[in-house]
């Protein structure tokens, strides 16, 4: 089965060609970061009006680099949620036109499921159950994975999701624009130890697998000099607050994890999201022994159309699909949260 997917849930528009939900034939992502990048971070308005600009001509590229005229697809799905309401109703519409069109069947996909079926694209391809870790600039998420679809919260973020914690430290500190990306990179230049960033406490009960990142956010922007560790005085490197900021968020991402893993029982974790491409998260988790760890190579990682397609193709091949009266949704809608 041969499924166009289109992903404009935020600044990225993006298609792809997936066949039977495993082969890649084309994955096109029209980035929009130069217009976003002197605000340092995604204005509404202009990511819509770009998605209406370039979505005709990405879709044509997918199709092109597939080898694929219209005819030739068999299904077509867009992201409906969660995300900016604006660009998803750009690619939700011009999905439901173009299967209309093609009297095809749609599916309004659910852009984290998907990046957690971004992983299946991949030769290494996990058994369920698995744990699943979505990290990006909105979400941070905890989960068993139990089918493509069926997916249980097991933690999740009280505060700030770690992608936005990345963006506004890397704002602060005028690193750049994506700031998770500018952080990792600064990072490998930088001291983990100069500084000495607090933890959240939460370790019990209903808690125990949720993330929070408002302390730590505060505590490099506002309360710098207080967590200086000994010995390290003098001028401030920002390199040096970089990895010190990217080692406690991601500890504190990996302590919630592994206390679901223990408690699960589950010793597999594929991750998803834009911050799974982060380095210093792929080797911690490589470097963690009884814990298997899949991840999606780094183009699957941010939004992309493959993940979309690939995981359409499962509904459909199921001989499910969504009504054109389908709209967007800002959140997520689906997923339910459960406690051990």
């Amino acid at each position: 089965m041969i499924t166009l997917g289109i992903e404009s849930s935020c600044d990225e528009c993006a298609a792809a060609v997936v066949e039977d939900g495993k082969k890649i034939l084309s994955n096109v992502v029209a980035t929009q970061i130069p217009f976003h990048k002197e605000f340092a971070g995604v204005v509404p308005e202009i990511a819509s009006r770009k998605h209406t600009e370039w979505i005709y001509g990405v879709v044509e590229e997918a199709l092109r680099q597939a080898g694929k005229t219209p005819r030739g697809i068999d299904g077509v799905a867009a992201t409906a949620r969660p995300g900016l309401l604006g660009s998803l109703l750009v690619g939700l519409t011009f999905a439901k036109s173009f299967a209309w069109a093609m009297r095809i069947p749609f599916l309004a996909c659910n852009h984290m499921l998907a990046h957690l079926y971004a992983a299946r694209l991949c030769e290494d391809n996990p058994p369920y159950p698995y744990l699943g870790l979505l990290v990006s600039g909105g979400h941070t998420i905890i989960c068993r994975v139990d089918d493509f679809d069926t997916v249980e919260v097991m933690g999740t973020t009280i505060d700030d999701a770690a992608g936005e914690a990345f963006d506004k430290v890397a704002k602060h500190y005028d690193l750049g624009y994506p700031g998770g990306v500018y952080i990792d990179e600064a990072a490998k230049k930088g001291d983990e130890g100069a500084f000495d960033f607090p933890m959240p406490n939460l370790h019990k009960g209903e808690h125990q697998f949720d993330v929070s990142y408002s302390g730590l956010k505060t505590a490099v922007i506002n309360q710098l000099e207080q967590f200086r560790r000994k010995g390290k005085a003098g001028e401030i490197n920002v390199n040096d607050v970089a990895a010190s900021f990217q080692k406690t968020a991601v500890e504190i991402l990996l302590r919630a994890l592994f206390r679901a893993c223990q408690s699960s029982g589950i010793k597999t974790v594929v991750s998803g999201g834009g911050v799974a491409a982060n380095s210093y998260l792929r080797r911690r988790l490589a470097l963690q022994g009884g814990v298997d760890c899949v991840f999606p190579p780094p183009e699957l990682c941010g939004d992309n159309g493959a993940m979309v397609a690939g995981i359409a193709c499962q509904y459909f091949l199921r001989g499910e699909s969504s009504p054109l009266s389908e709209t967007a949704c800002a959140r997520v809608k689906e997923f339910r949260r459960r406690y051990p």
